[in-house]
């Protein structure tokens, strides 16, 4: 009799990539990173493959470069693995994003989940055209950003990791190195880290200092706050007080203005004496006291809103306000710092310039740029010569002086055409909040939140106060039976389109026009 032979499967052990996604931006050394990640791993027994597919050039050309190591590679009998070539959603291990953008979208795109994925994020932003060329403010909300972030990962770290790399003089791939590192979500030393650093040879002083930043940030555990909060003690700071006229000034605001709405009211002063003198800015707290005294009640957000708005809306930018900003020396030393240079070598900044007739006019005083931009043989010359614009070298003498000399016309701007101009429809903004808060305070909110359409210069600038006198007007003719429900409505449709179409749609089906 055979007794019956019971054989037992072999267990064979089963070996898994560590598979990591890298979304990165041109110039910040996504490719540099992927190829340090691949050195650590061949040099400690992994077999490792990488690729990158480059997207579009909208923020300097966003790239996802994908690494897979796998184990095995120190045993010769060990057959080379097949790797994937690209990243697959839900099947990422380490996400390794340069901007905090780039992170939402790799969350979108399913490469973070929440049963196996570490993401690690710069919490910086680059804006994208969309967000810069919305009619309103179209940036995309950090928070949310950052929120979102967390709930898709098993671990998020994140923090500002460009800050780190301009003060190391490095670039972001360096801090990133360092993170990944701090996360121990590799099978890696601190050591090998930095020995891969300095068999790569290019930058090694630069790039371990910003190795050492982002590992030690990742180790200290320290949470950074989402948002940088503007308090009064630093608004304070930012303010000459020692000089006797914004002395004044801020003890009128302590005296006269409401305490809950300080914060903004002092940030609105720095902003004016920035932008013109302190008489502006004197200037601008009896606007707001206007407002105030015709407040019985002080309803803390139409306050709030209208003094931040009204602040947005004195310091316009015209040709003045850009030249000045185009010479100052902070800009400057910023512009060195991004494209790295050292002290002994020369920068040149050229000015790319397209002014419109109707913005030169703008700048000259009242009755020579009403006359000027009437039609007539000088108009149409001036309008031809400026049709080919100009390069302008701002790091040049003659650039220089030149753009220095249209910013200090802001001694004149008060006699400008522009000036007269804004100046009658903030008072007009201002007359229909006042006659508004009156009847409804919603609805005088907003009407100061109508200011949001004012934006920009150029053609951006006319589409948005097209749009804005348009509202303006279906509240002087509808202003006893218009809801806030319903210029909030209107606003909406304004800002989402720049053209206006779906502003006249929307009168319409309100019955508006």
């Amino acid at each position: 009799m055979r007794l019956p032979i019971k054989i037992s499967p072999i267990q064979i052990p089963t070996l898994q990539p560590i598979k990591i996604a890298i979304l990165a931006m041109g110039g910040e050394g996504g490719g540099v990173l992927a190829d340090w990640i691949v050195s650590l791993g061949e040099e400690h027994g992994y077999f490792a493959q990488t690729t990158s597919v480059p997207g579009v050039a909208q923020r300097t050309g966003a790239t996802i470069y994908y690494v897979e190591l796998f184990p095995g590679a120190d045993n010769p009998e060990n057959p080379a693995p097949v790797l994937a070539l690209m990243p697959a959603a839900g099947d990422v291990d380490i996400v390794l994003a340069s901007e905090l953008m780039e992170a939402g979208r790799a969350v979108q795109r399913g490469f973070v989940t929440s049963d196996r994925t570490t993401l690690i994020a710069s919490t910086h932003r680059v804006f994208s055209i969309g967000e810069k060329s919305a009619m309103g403010d179209g940036r995309v909300d950090s928070r949310v950003l950052v929120r979102q972030s967390r709930q898709a990962a098993r671990r998020f770290v994140h923090f500002d990791m460009a800050q780190m790399a301009e003060k190391s003089g490095s670039v972001i791939s360096a801090v990133l190195f360092g993170a990944l590192c701090g996360t121990g979500a590799l099978p890696f030393s601190r050591i090998e880290f930095e020995e891969t650093i300095i068999k790569g040879g290019v930058g090694i002083k630069p790039s371990l200092q910003a190795f050492e930043l982002g590992l030690s940030r990742v180790q200290s555990e320290v949470e950074v706050a989402e948002l940088e909060a503007t308090s009064t003690t630093r608004i304070r700071q930012k303010i000459p007080t020692s000089q006797n006229k914004v002395s004044a000034l801020l003890l009128r605001i302590q005296q006269q203005m409401p305490s809950r709405i300080h914060d903004i009211v002092l940030e609105g002063v720095r902003r004016l004496i920035d932008y013109q003198d302190p008489a502006y800015a004197s200037l601008y707290l009896d606007r707001l006291q206007g407002l105030i005294n015709q407040q019985k009640n002080g309803d803390e957000r139409l306050l709030r809103e209208t003094a931040r708005h009204l602040a947005l809306w004195m310091t316009y930018e015209d040709i003045i306000r850009i030249a000045d900003l185009k010479i100052r020396a902070s800009r400057f030393e910023r512009v060195r710092k991004e494209v790295r240079v050292r002290n002994d070598q020369l920068v040149e900044i050229n000015e790319f310039l397209h002014p419109r007739l109707e913005e030169v006019c703008d700048t000259l005083p009242v009755f020579i740029g009403r006359w000027l931009s009437r039609p007539h043989f000088v108009n149409r010359m001036l309008a031809k010569l400026l049709s080919r614009g100009r390069v302008i070298t701002t790091s040049s003498i003659p650039g220089y002086l030149l753009l220095h000399m249209l910013a200090s016309w802001r001694r004149i701007r008060r006699r400008t055409l522009r000036f007269h101009c804004e100046t009658e429809r903030i008072e007009g903004w201002l007359r229909r909040i006042v006659t508004a808060a009156k009847r409804n305070p919603d609805l005088a909110l907003e009407i100061a939140q109508c200011q949001r359409l004012i934006k920009g210069y150029g053609d951006t600038h006319i589409r948005g106060l097209r749009n804005f006198q348009t509202l303006m007007e279906i509240v002087d003719h509808h202003l006893p039976y218009l809801t806030p429900a319903n210029l909030s409505q209107l606003r909406e449709a304004a800002l989402a389109d720049e053209h206006g179409n779906q502003l006249r749609e929307c009168i319409r089906h309100l019955s508006l026009d």
